[in-house]
């Protein structure tokens, strides 16, 4: 339901006449205005750039939509990373300003959907008074959520309660997953990054919700914990994102299990069923490795720790360091209890299987022979079914693959040509080798073709569990390669990434 604001008014007195030889009647005191507490919170207006996986070379598809921020420092307003990723123009309006005012990005964080927007000219929003950050809030309590919905340009209130506390996936990033609250207050497209209210402090950030028939009125808000480790990390000026251990466990609660591991039925510990190598826990952590506490705190069956009296994922303990903490882990190995410690760093593997933003795709096109390096954005933008390519994907992380391919190099696309007729089969094919040169990354691409060593009359590339090479003719290749381009108005053979 909308909230009409009221602005407070001067109160106007009309005072009597009186002789110079009476006492002067006192003036009635004038009740000053006071600050709307919900000043602070603003219209944010994007332009955007959308780039085209299908087509990597072209600008992008642009498109435009709108959010909501808050202040939450001098001239510095808070966000969702959504709702500025891929602009190209960002314009603020205050509630009670017609004026549009530029602004910039200082600060985005993919992995936790935050942003911190500045204002070009911050003179305008001098006065304005931060909201405030509470805490987090107790289950089926009330709280507001204000923002700025699709349908209209002024501010919006929508109330519920709190209905859950637990880890969800952040739909920004595609891949990670952290603190979220569940609310029943309806949060549609415009509020993400606007403030939810509890008490007038704000108790968290409206971010993502369920539409359809998924499920009503379910939304939910990034929690305080997560707006303060992001606000932060941001503080040296530079954001180092999350750390992450890089394994995976599972509960032991079959009694049979829990004897032939030696250990007590007392509800205490998760087994570890996979170490990354690049990652924090590499070298520490074995397989097979029971973790019985982080920090000091039990690690119950179901991976949850207490912390302040309340019942959170053992992720957790890890989300609230940054690069380089150290973190304290007792674990149950070879019948023995151990402690060892853990380095915190990020796990860069894991960027790959995320939503890529602010980035111009990469590709080498040859002979409209386009290659490009495996990512979600390319999955989804070539809808590629592959089997092959879809368990590497699946895989990239579990079964290591980014030691042997860092890039795992793609053919995507064949622009049809003479010189390459018959070949759309070889399409959505993971490249192994080109003129017997292995492919690790997409530059490696770029190198083999343009070398010419020997007699150098045929282009061979091998594509990862396919029996029969793809053979191109080098003289007839490059001869077309300069029409093809044309004819698909594509203005650079390739772009391998800013030196």
């Amino acid at each position: 339901m909308k909230r009409t604001l009221f602005l407070a008014a001067l109160a106007s007195f009309t005072l009597p006449l009186f002789a110079a030889d009476e006492a002067p009647v006192e003036k009635p005191k004038v009740l000053e205005a006071q600050p709307d507490p919900w000043e602070g919170i603003v219209r944010i207006e994007a332009s955007f750039l959308i780039p085209d996986y299908r087509t990597p070379w072209e600008a992008g598809r642009p498109s435009a939509g709108s959010g909501t921020g808050w202040l939450v420092g001098k001239n510095r307003f808070i966000t969702n990373a959504h709702v500025v990723s891929n602009s190209t123009k960002l314009v603020i309006r205050l509630t009670n300003d017609p004026e549009p005012y530029d602004a910039h990005i200082v600060h985005i964080a993919h992995d936790c959907d935050l942003a911190i927007i500045e204002a070009d000219n911050p003179k305008p929003f001098e006065k304005l008074k931060p909201l405030e950050l509470g805490g987090i809030p107790k289950l089926n309590t009330e709280l507001i959520a204000v923002g700025y919905p699709v349908g209209g340009e002024r501010m919006s209130v929508t109330r519920g309660v709190v209905s859950r506390i637990d880890f969800q996936s952040y739909s920004h990033s595609g891949i990670d997953q952290h603190l979220a609250i569940q609310v029943d207050a309806a949060i549609n497209p415009g509020n993400s990054g606007g403030p939810v209210l509890q008490e007038n402090k704000v108790v968290g950030i409206a971010f993502q919700g369920y539409s359809g028939s998924v499920a009503q009125n379910v939304g939910y808000m990034i929690p305080v914990p997560v707006i303060e480790r992001f606000l932060d990390d941001i503080k040296d000026g530079h954001y180092d994102h999350y750390m992450d251990l890089a394994i995976s466990h599972f509960a032991i609660e079959n009694p049979a299990q829990l004897k032939a591991l030696g250990l007590e039925d007392n509800g205490i510990g998760v087994y570890v069923s996979n170490v990354q190598s690049a990652g924090a826990a590499g070298g520490v952590l074995q397989v097979g490795d029971v973790i019985l506490g982080i920090d000091g705190h039990p690690v119950y069956h179901n991976g949850l720790i207490k912390v302040d009296d309340q019942m959170i994922d053992m992720n957790e303990a890890v989300e609230r360091k940054f690069v380089g903490d150290k973190l304290s882990m007792d674990i149950w190995r070879d019948a023995k209890k151990q402690t060892v410690e853990i380095t915190l760093k990020r796990f860069l593997p894991y960027l790959t299987m995320g939503e890529q933003y602010n980035q111009k795709p990469r590709y080498v096109l040859y002979a409209g022979l386009l290659f490009q390096p495996m990512s979600r954005n390319l999955m989804e933008a070539h809808g590629i079914r592959d089997p092959l390519v879809n368990y590497v994907f699946d895989n990239y992380l579990n079964r290591e693959i980014y030691k042997e391919r860092p890039e795992v190099v793609v053919l995507t696309a064949v622009l049809p040509d003479e010189v390459n007729s018959y070949l759309q089969s070889y399409q959505h094919s993971i490249v192994d080798e080109v003129n017997g040169v292995k492919i690790k990354t997409l530059k490696d691409v770029d190198d083999a073709l343009k070398k010419n060593d020997g007699d150098g009359k045929f282009i061979i590339i091998k594509l990862l569990e396919k029996n029969r090479p793809l053979v191109l003719k080098r003289e007839l290749a490059e001869k077309a390669h300069p029409q093809i381009m044309q004819t698909y108005d594509v203005p650079a053979a390739s772009y391998l990434g800013d030196e």
